[in-house]
């Protein structure tokens, strides 16, 4: 991948959160829910990000977007370190990069119509703007998600889970963005949807030349949307693959166990398949374990795993895995 294709190069990257002080203040004790992630997401292309619950993803996308300030590393957007920008140093980028939400009705205000919400977005530009103007524009981008115009009189109650999400994503396009942040946008709607909106995420990619930081724990779902995938375990990220690559050549234990966790369609092969049992909880992020942070989990672990972190090796054609036992062999 050219460095000119890049466009946001995560290196390093570390989110700590407090979680106990002493008397005088000093913090002794954080919840590492980010701990040392890199990846790059190449223009107009997917990045998924997925994972058990907890690992990390939502606030690796809450990093780059600046909602938070990282405790360490390096977001570069368009070859700026954005990581530590002042909020006059955002402004000019907050339009570029947009988020959308897990959850459509909780991100959307019930007091304001789908016009009212679509609107908000546009003016925020600082540029003039007439009456005609907007309403002109507020039906571009109903079109654009496949909505009706009069869609636009409705409050969010009075839509369904499909059509509050296509609103967030109208709201987000209203800004003209160049990159956007889905956290799990598809986990809350019914199947059936799920499949009509990952189609226009795609279609819009296509259209609009998007790229995407796609975060979720459907790999069916991540597999058919993004260009390339990463994995995260306990904050880290312990494989990244061509999405291509996740079902015909999985290396890290991690990824093989989520694998076998996916349910599939065909009766005889779903009984007669190994299933992966990882043993024990997930480790604490406050107290996590020395070396890997998979090894008390992993059949594989060795002493070495115990007391040396694994860097991400590349073991051919761009496919990364941090583990110091890689590779295809292992079943």
């Amino acid at each position: 991948m050219a460095e000119k294709d890049i466009l946001v190069k995560v290196e390093n990257l570390k989110m700590y959160f407090p979680v106990e002080k002493t008397i005088l203040g000093k913090v002794t004790s954080y919840v590492k829910a980010v701990d040392d992630v890199s990846f790059a997401v190449e223009r107009g292309k997917t990045f998924g990000l997925v994972g058990e619950s907890g690992c990390g993803k939502t606030t690796t996308g809450k990093c780059v977007l600046r909602i938070n300030t990282p405790t360490d590393g390096h977001i570069y957007y368009k070859g700026k370190d954005i990581s530590h920008a002042s909020k006059s140093e955002l402004a000019p980028i907050r339009r570029e990069i947009q988020l959308i939400f897990q959850d459509p009705y909780g991100s959307l205000d019930p007091r304001q119509s789908a016009y009212s919400i679509i609107k908000e977005a546009i003016v925020t530009d600082g540029k003039p703007h007439t009456r005609d103007e907007i309403d002109k524009r507020v039906n571009e981008l109903l079109a654009t998600v496949e909505m009706i115009p009069e869609m636009g009189e409705c409050y969010p109650h009075e839509m369904s889970g499909g059509q509050r999400q296509r609103l967030g994503i109208a709201r987000a396009l209203a800004c003209n963005p160049e990159l956007i942040v889905c956290d799990e946008p598809v986990s809350a709607l019914d199947v059936s949807i799920q499949a009509q909106v990952i189609n226009l995420f795609k279609s819009l990619q296509k259209q609009l030349g998007l790229t995407y930081i796609f975060i979720a724990h459907d790999l069916a779902v991540v597999r058919y949307i993004a260009d390339t995938i990463g994995v995260m375990y306990l904050g880290h990220i312990v494989e990244i693959m061509d999405a291509g690559e996740i079902y015909t050549n999985p290396v890290h234990p991690y990824t093989k166990a989520l694998l076998s966790a996916v349910p599939i369609t065909d009766y005889y092969a779903e009984q007669t398949r190994q299933r992966i049992l990882l043993e024990g909880e997930v480790p604490s992020p406050i107290h996590a374990p020395k070396g890997c942070p998979f090894h008390p989990r992993c059949r594989y672990a060795k002493e070495c795993c115990k007391t040396t972190m694994p860097k991400l090796k590349d073991i051919g054609g761009g496919h990364l895995v941090a583990c110091h036992l890689n590779g295809p062999s292992r079943t």
